[in-house]
Formats: C-alpha cells, sequence, structure tokens
C-alpha cells in the first residue's frame, strides 16, 4: 500500500483549510457512522458541536464535508510526549539543545501526532543542566506556532531538587512556571531524596495551583506508597507514568499499591508503545490490575524516535489497540484510555458526539471500532470545530484469480 500522508484538509464548499475557517465558521459533516451504529450529520459552529441529526437531516450555510465511510469518534490526546527530544535516534553527536532545532523537532513531533487524531498534547520538557530554559522557550514557542492546529502543554521536569545541588534546580523550576510551564514535574527516581523532590513539587504545584506530572518507574512499592500518600487530594491533579515496574512486583504487592494510588486519585499514564526511559525498565504498568482498582488509566506515546525509543509512531489508535490486543481491554475501554481518560488528566472537559460539547473530533475509516483500531490509516481531523488535518490511504490489488469474489477493493485502477 502507498505510505500515508497528512494533506491538506478540503471540502466541498465554503473554506476548512487552517487559513481559512474561523472558530464561529459553520462545517457540517455528513453521513458519519457513530460507535452505535447510527449514521448521522454533525453541524460545528462556535468551536462546539451545534447538532447531530439523521443523515440528510440538516442544513449548514459553510462547508460541507463529506464522511460516509468514516466512523466518527471523540478526538484522542496524547498525555505524555517528549516533543524536546523527539525526532532525534538519527542525529550524530550528542543531542543539540539548540532554540530553533528544539522549536523544529517540537512542532514537527507535534503535527506527526495531530495528524493521528491528537488535539491536545502534553510535552515533558528538561530543565537545568546543559539546556538551561532554553529547551522550555522553545518548546513554549511551537505552541504558539501550534495555536489554532491543537493545544501543545508543557510539564517542567528538573533533575535534582535536594540538597546543595538542588537549589538550582529548585530555582529553575520555579523560573519555569513563570515562562509558561502549565505543569510541574520531573522523575524523583534520579534524586538522592525521591520524598523530598516530590514534597518539593508537590509544595510549587499547590503555590502556583498547577497540575503535576511525574516520571516513575513505580518499582519501590515503599516510595510509591509514599508518594500516593503525599499527593492525595492535590487540586488540580497529580499524575504517575508510566509505572512499568508495577507489572514487575509480585501481584499482591502490585495490587495494595494499585489500591493507594486509587484513593488517592492519581491518574497513571502507562505507554504502550515504548517506554521513555532506561531499555532494562521497559514495560508497561499493568493495565487490567489499575483499573480493577479503581485508578484512572490513560495510554501515551511517550519516546518518539529518540535515544530512549529509535522508532516510535505517536499514534493514540496505535496505543490503544496494544492496550486491546495485549492487554485484553475491550476496544472502547482501550479508546477511552487515549481519548476521555487522556483528555481528563491534561484538564480538559469531556467529548462526545452530541450537541453542546467541544467540536473536538476524529473521524476514521471503518465502520466499528475494532475494525479501526486494526487498521486504521485514513484519517480526519477536527479541532475547534474545523478540519486540521487529513490523511488519506489508497490500497491496490493487481488483477488475481481472486476475481469474481466481490472481495473489497478501493483504488484508483489498475497499478501500473
Amino acid at each position: 500500500m502507498p505510505e500515508s500522508q497528512p494533506q491538506p484538509p478540503h471540502s466541498s464548499s465554503g473554506q476548512s483549510g487552517p487559513s481559512g475557517q474561523t472558530d464561529t465558521a459553520t462545517l457540517l459533516l455528513c453521513g458519519a457512522r457513530l460507535t452505535d451504529g447510527r449514521t448521522v450529520d454533525v453541524r460545528l459552529g462556535g468551536g462546539r458541536i451545534e447538532a447531530v441529526g439523521t443523515a440528510g437531516s440538516l442544513s449548514a450555510h459553510g462547508a460541507r464535508v463529506d464522511v460516509s465511510g468514516y466512523l466518527l469518534l471523540p478526538a484522542p490526546a496524547e498525555p505524555h510526549a517528549h516533543g524536546d527530544t523527539a525526532l532525534t535516534a538519527e542525529d550524530d553527536g550528542p543531542l543539540s539543545y539548540d532554540a530553533e532545532e528544539v522549536q523544529r523537532r517540537a512542532t514537527e513531533a507535534a503535527l506527526l501526532q495531530l495528524g493521528h487524531g491528537a488535539t491536545a498534547l502534553r510535552s515533558h520538557v528538561r530543565v537545568g543542566d546543559v539546556q538551561g530554559l532554553d529547551a522550555l522557550a522553545a518548546v513554549l514557542q511551537a505552541r504558539r506556532s501550534l495555536r489554532g492546529l491543537a493545544e501543545l502543554t508543557t510539564v517542567a521536569m528538573p533533575r535534582v531538587l535536594t540538597g546543595v545541588a538542588g537549589a538550582d534546580g529548585l530555582a529553575m523550576l520555579r523560573d519555569a512556571v513563570k515562562m509558561g510551564a502549565s505543569v510541574v514535574g520531573g522523575c524523583p527516581d534520579a534524586d538522592p531524596d525521591p520524598t523530598g523532590y516530590v514534597e518539593a513539587v508537590l509544595e510549587l504545584a499547590s503555590e502556583h495551583g498547577c497540575p503535576v506530572d511525574l516520571h516513575t518507574d513505580a518499582a519501590d512499592p515503599a516510595r510509591l506508597g509514599r508518594l500516593a500518600a503525599m499527593a492525595g487530594g492535590l487540586r488540580p491533579g497529580v499524575t504517575l507514568g508510566p509505572c512499568g515496574g508495577l507489572g514487575r512486583l509480585p501481584a499482591e504487592v502490585a495490587s495494595r499499591a494499585a489500591d493507594q494510588l486509587a484513593a488517592a486519585g492519581v491518574t497513571v499514564v502507562c505507554l504502550p508503545q515504548g517506554g521513555c526511559g532506561a531499555v532494562d525498565r521497559r514495560g508497561t504498568a499493568p493495565v487490567r490490575l489499575l483499573r480493577a482498582a479503581g485508578v484512572r488509566v490513560a495510554a501515551g506515546s511517550g519516546a518518539l524516535r529518540d535515544v530512549a525509543n529509535p522508532v516510535g509512531r505517536g499514534d493514540p489508535l496505535e496505543a490503544a489497540y496494544l492496550l486491546a490486543s495485549r492487554h485484553g481491554l475491550r476496544p472502547e475501554d482501550a479508546y477511552d484510555a487515549v481519548s476521555s481518560v487522556a483528555r481528563s488528566a491534561l484538564g480538559l472537559p469531556e467529548v462526545r458526539v452530541e450537541a453542546g460539547f467541544p467540536a473536538e473530533l476524529l473521524a476514521v475509516r471503518g465502520d466499528r471500532l475494532a475494525g479501526v483500531l486494526s487498521l486504521a490509516y485514513s484519517r480526519i481531523v477536527v479541532h475547534r470545530g474545523r478540519v486540521v488535518a487529513r490523511t488519506s490511504a489508497v490500497r491496490e490489488y493487481c488483477n488475481s484469480a481472486a476475481t469474481g469474489l466481490d472481495l473489497p477493493r478501493q483504488g484508483r485502477g489498475e497499478p501500473s
């Protein structure tokens, strides 16, 4: 099959491209299939869903997009990306933190993920050490350049926060929040005093009213229990990931840890497509055990073609596919992990394909959720009520003895 590439969005009338359509323009999605089997028209306006009606029942004065043959879903979100280091796996020499280069790769990575359907992304950015605050400034500039296409938020990640060496890191973290980092985080496992690190992050988050998003392998149940106890009740909330170490613990120990996380109201972001740390700490959090305990589990992409993962697609639907195929989740629950739960982890409003909800949508060619998670090539992405990305794929076969069997076929004629 020819390689799929994002294409400029188009429609049958009016303007639906990023430069032509405003948030207040009306857009009609015609002939969409919903997960309950209905075929509907969906009218969007003012960045929200105005109406959902039976196919052919709605009218609009603006653009019309034919989505017949597509399944219409709430758009996924990316809760765990690393835009500052993305797409560097094949670079020679040490990682460059040149501001223009960081902005370029953060923007390219975000657009790649937007093409897959993620209209909101949270990028973890290292602060301190060699890069200082330059990488954060570059990712914040990428955020501004993406406005109207996707919502990009940043997590400031200092290396050390305790002791004499941690004083600079703490000052850097405060400056990062003043610069525009909307989430405070980091990796307490890398600090000589993990508990002190968490205390410093939680105190700063409480002071500024920021969410917290921490990296941890969660391989030490006692440390994880202390973290959960400290985080409990913090508003607007605490997210942990990737927690792959929980899957290496004895079942009873992991179950107790899951109960503690549930009681604290902590959200866990697992990374089924690959980790974002050392190879010896790979593995996915025990998704079914966590969900059974009542923990909110979202799924993210993690490293995207960098030193921690030389491959990576940054595709939320692949993450959902892996949750279903490897972890036994129902397709509906798997997709929720990359859509509704991921959006909740990012503090975003709920999306349903119903009137009044935000017009953050993904149309995927196919008629059943299990099918589109398995083979999701063609996609149309809607952000704030307008089409912002479109990927089209064509599969072609040469003639064979299978003719006459009425097999599905899509193409533009015989291949040359």
